[in-house]
């Protein structure tokens, strides 16, 4: 249960593509690869070797030194500063074994399709797991002991720094097991959790899609869906489903599997409903969440129903396939925006917010911390991965050069100088939830979208305000949509095994409620849950981009109506890092999402946009 020593790479869930067709390599320019060097030299390096070989001793030894000791911590007078010192050597401790994993992963998800890039990053899993199991017991003490002892050496001076972390971690003990029974949980995760999360990525990368006498990865493939040309996007999308359905047994499976585990957990945990492990990990309350998905879901009839049977009246029809969902308007210019003109277009949006946020991203340019390039094998989709505090974060993206590309690399350097701010937090402190780290990113793609849309000329406006509306969609009703469907498939899972069938009829059920009537729903449209990773890695991550997004749009407006003072506040906030809960670092903006009416505030500029394109001649 213990976040600290978890040994997961911690990487973001990949942000689901939903991205234009596939642009000339040509066109692009030169698109960066990482240097990974920061982490270690390669996987064969002296480096890399001497740690691992190091941190399974000094996590024994942590485990010698303080392993039942700490009740007797909060009744000596030297109790708080020797627990200073224990939590610092834990902190050493956890950022090595974080350098590790994060290397490890990204030489994963670098090429997936790699046997040897699979086996170095399952070996340094299986030797992670098993240091690290060394260390289960420092929380779990902490833990046990009663309010009084507690409180002693929480609100002694020399944890001050730590209060923080010794808070959060509180909350973690009612859902906590015996040593044993945790200790179990962890070492079986290499071959549970993880080992079914290799084979979904693994799946994945290997499937082949054959359009028009090519075989293409998935990556191309889903980018065809926002193709110009309607033959195109249909044979894309026959395609997916054809692949999606001939594998559909094995995704059934996983599906299950990881069901039934988390089901599982939750049960021995004392977790009642099947998200609560996912609030638990976001620092947020149910009642939050659920208030959020409450307003946006009863929103669907003015924000998604309105906005695609507006689409569709471009179109000519009184009803899209959903191939055509995220087709580019008819007669709307299609170029390829090479990755010079991206990297100027974000930069100078940040800059014009605040210097210091530009100056922090353009050293992911100018230092390669981002690998961009399509290529067979590699993970898809786009994240940003912040490594430890000694290093700096990395962001991978599969750039094709199309407008979405661009705002997929703002929002990727939005968490990536949030997570450059908040390492100064440290290794224990500088994670944040993921509902607070979506608000970074989301709020870098409104920069730039905002001047960019300054910078169009009229005729553009409207294909610009249309995509933005689009982006909106994908992300706030899509992902509560997602969220429907993981509740639907974790809550049936609890009473048996799941067919593909039942799967098939929770999506179609959830897509149909979200997308409304103007969107053509086909039978060969069940499978499309399939190929989600975030229902894989992260259950119920998906309603953080949701809040991320309703939350930006608050902020923006914040911003607009008194911008003095609220870049540094901003930049403050990102700086806190995983110190402070939502409430605390949205109060300085005047905002309070316990407040159900604070939700209204982003999904009303969502309206605002629709009802503007709605103003335009068609």
């Amino acid at each position: 249960m213990s976040r600290a020593v978890s040994v997961t790479s911690r990487l973001s869930a990949p942000r689901s593509p939903e991205k234009a067709g596939a642009g000339v390599a040509s066109e692009l320019g030169d698109l960066p690869r990482w240097d990974l060097s920061a982490l270690y030299p390669g996987m064969d390096s002296d480096a890399y070797r001497a740690d691992f070989d190091s941190i399974e001793g000094r996590c024994a030894d942590f485990a010698d030194a303080w392993r039942g000791r700490i009740a007797t911590l909060a009744g000596d007078a030297s109790g708080p500063g020797e627990l200073d010192r224990a939590i610092r050597a834990f902190e050493t401790i956890s950022e090595t074994l974080g350098r590790i994993m994060s290397y490890a992963g990204l030489i994963y998800f670098g090429d997936t399709s790699a046997p040897a890039h699979a086996k170095f990053y399952g070996d340094a899993q299986e030797r992670a797991t098993a240091a690290s199991a060394h260390l289960l017991f420092f929380q779990l003490e902490l833990n046990r002991l009663d309010d009084a002892a507690w409180g002693r050496l929480r609100n002694s001076p020399e944890l001050a720094h730590w209060r923080p972390w010794l808070d959060d971690m509180r909350k973690e003990k009612p859902y906590e097991l015996s040593d044993d029974l945790e200790r179990l949980f962890h070492e079986k995760s290499v071959t549970g959790v993880s080992a079914w999360n290799r084979l979904f990525d693994e799946t994945i990368a290997a499937l082949r899609f054959e359009i028009d006498g090519a075989s293409l990865s998935i990556e191309p493939t889903l980018n065809l869906l926002q193709d110009a040309a309607p033959e195109k996007r249909k044979a894309a999308a026959a395609a997916l489903g054809k692949v999606f359905s001939d594998n559909i047994r094995t995704f059934t499976l996983i599906t299950n599997t990881l069901a039934k585990d988390k089901d599982i957990s939750d049960r021995w945990r004392g977790f009642s409903d099947v998200a609560d492990a996912r609030h638990l990990a976001n620092r947020v309350e149910r009642e939050v969440v659920d208030a959020m998905v409450a307003a946006v879901r009863d929103a669907y009839p003015r924000l998604s129903h309105r906005y695609y049977r507006l689409k569709a009246r471009w179109f000519g029809k009184e009803q899209l396939d959903y191939w055509d969902r995220n087709a580019p308007l008819p007669k709307a210019a299609q170029r390829t925006i090479g990755w010079d003109e991206a990297r100027d277009t974000v930069l100078s949006a940040y800059g014009e917010f605040t210097p210091e946020m530009e100056r922090i991203a353009r050293r992911f340019f100018d230092e390669n911390w981002i690998d961009a390039p399509v290529r067979p094998g590699k993970a898809p989709g786009a994240f940003a991965h912040p490594t430890v505090p000694s290093a700096h974060p990395y962001v991978m993206l599969n750039y094709l050069g199309k407008p979405r590309d661009v705002m997929t690399l703002a929002h990727e350097l939005g968490h990536g100088v949030h997570q450059v701010l908040a390492a100064r937090q440290g290794a224990l402190m500088a994670p944040t939830p993921l509902t607070l780290a979506e608000t970074a990113s989301v709020f870098g793609e409104m920069l730039t979208f905002r001047r960019m849309l300054d910078a169009a000329p009229p005729q553009e406006r409207k294909v610009m305000l249309a995509a933005k509306v689009e982006d909106m969609i994908n992300t706030v009703v899509r992902q509560i949509a997602f969220y429907s469907f993981e509740r639907k498939v974790h809550e049936a899972r609890r009473q048996g095994e799941l067919t593909s069938e039942q799967l098939a009829a929770f999506w179609l059920e959830v897509q149909e409620e979200s997308l409304g009537p103007a969107i053509r729903l086909g039978d060969d449209y069940g499978v499309w849950w399939a190929y989600i990773p975030h229902f894989i890695h992260s259950p119920f991550y998906v309603y953080a981009y949701a809040f991320g997004d309703c939350l930006v749009n608050s902020l923006y407006g914040v911003y607009q109506n008194a911008r003095e003072g609220f870049a540094e506040r901003y930049l403050e906030m990102l700086a806190a890092g995983g110190t402070r809960h939502h409430s605390e670092l949205l109060a300085p903006f005047g905002l309070n999402a316990a407040d159900p009416a604070f939700w209204q505030i982003g999904l009303g500029m969502i309206e605002g946009f629709i009802a503007e394109l709605e103003s335009l001649p068609d």
